[in-house]
């Protein structure tokens, strides 16, 4: 498993994952974006506070495309149904 280091919103993190180099840079990417637009808001917030918002907004984001997932996930069992009964009816 690599090993990563890392500067990301001036914090060193160290750590290992499966995850590409590509995709471990997007997430950098991301967070620093997302950061970088919550920071600018014009609110003083302390740092700690922002990676807080920060966290909260990415797992609002995970909750939408997980039940998104779930949604998707049922159509296609609903059109995999209609399919198996079309061809039960031959």
């Amino acid at each position: 498993m690599p090993e990563y280091n890392i500067n990301i919103l001036d914090l060193d993190l160290n750590f290992k994952t499966d995850a590409s180099p590509e995709r471990i840079e997007q997430a950098k990417a991301i967070l620093e974006k997302r950061f970088a637009a919550l920071e600018g808001r014009g609110r003083k917030l302390s740092k700690e506070r922002l990676l807080v918002f920060l966290a909260l907004s990415l797992a609002d984001d995970y909750l939408q495309t997980d039940q998104k997932l779930v949604d998707l996930q049922g159509r296609v069992d609903e059109l995999l149904l209609k399919i198996d009964s079309l061809g039960a009816d031959k």
